[in-house]
């Protein structure tokens, strides 16, 4: 027998046991199989793909004063993280001072110690703000990967770009935030990490791109460049740039991509061609390898355009 059906306002977030009451379901509807009791007093639908905010909503209710942070808070804010934190659970809250930390089951409760303006309202849940989730997740996470985390947060393009961005934070209140918590966990690797940080990557892949680059003791590429044709119009967005050997660089990350695709990549290296410029295409399998064969492929265009090693970029 098919259970029956749940009050609307249930069926695309999870909900607290007491809620479902509230709103008319049964008790013996609250048990069926397409609900999953991930943790005491919650439900979820087990079927369907829900927002992460949604996935772990009936938390804000069951524990109305704590804060998720830390990971919860990077999948809240879109932070690309490592396979293994990409899911939203086990979720991590942090209770105020003088309240003990949550002990629920796939709830990893922390005690942090939160500012006033490190909290924000986000989809209706109190989280980190982005410069303070940075900080924590320093934590955990190696360097490389907190720069990834750091490009995504400060990631801005200026007016004349096919999409402008604005950041959900910047690198001077990244640098805040280690002042402000200058015996916080994993302090040193985030003043190591900061230092590498840049605004203007689009993708974890640019970022390593870029990072593979710079260790092979190559010039760091430019990013956000607007290359501008004859009339001074923005004509191409390259991901990496060096103006000086007019140099750009394209990451591509579909290596499946069809044929129409395809045919804009020919026009874009034709275009830059056009342009004075050189175009170095880029993909997966160039960031594999000691050094990844991106900084060997960029170096060899580099010395074709004269630059040797101890000029500027």
């Amino acid at each position: 027998m098919r259970p029956s059906r749940l009050p609307s306002e249930l069926r695309n977030t999870s909900f607290t046991y007491r809620e479902a009451l509230r709103r008319g379901a049964a008790r013996n509807r609250l048990y069926a199989r397409d609900l999953e009791i991930t943790t005491n007093g919650f439900r979820r639908p087990v079927h369907g793909v829900l927002r992460p905010a949604d996935e772990i909503r009936a938390l804000a209710v069951l524990r109305p004063k704590d804060t998720f942070a830390q990971f919860t808070a990077a999948l809240l804010q879109g932070v690309p993280l490592p396979r293994e934190y990409e899911r939203p659970w086990p979720v991590h809250l942090s209770s105020p001072p003088g309240t003990a930390p949550s002990r629920r089951r796939n709830v990893v409760g922390l005690s942090l110690e939160l500012w006033e303006d490190e909290i924000r309202f986000l989809d209706g849940l109190r989280v980190t703000t982005p410069a303070r989730t940075w900080l924590d997740l320093a934590r955990v996470l190696g360097i490389e990967d907190l720069v990834i985390a750091g490009d995504h947060l400060v990631c801005a393009h200026p007016q004349g770009f096919p999409a402008p961005r604005l950041p959900w934070t910047t690198p001077d209140a990244l640098r805040v935030m280690l002042v402000r918590h200058p015996r916080a966990r994993g302090i040193i690797r985030a003043r190591q990490a900061l230092d590498l940080i840049r605004v203007g990557a689009d993708s974890p892949r640019e970022t390593k791109m870029r990072l593979a680059i710079v260790a092979a003791g190559l010039p760091e590429p430019e990013l956000n460049v607007m290359l501008r044709g004859e009339f001074g119009q923005p004509v191409l967005w390259p991901d990496g740039a060096y103006r000086n050997h007019r140099i750009s660089l394209q990451y591509d990350g579909d290596p499946h991509a069809g044929s129409r695709q395809y045919r804009r990549d020919i026009d874009r290296a034709a275009v830059t061609e056009s342009l004075g410029w050189t175009e170095v295409r880029l993909g997966a399998s160039d960031l594999h390898g000691t050094p990844p064969r991106a900084a060997l492929r960029v170096g060899q265009a580099l010395h074709r355009a004269g630059w040797r090693p101890g000029n500027l970029p």
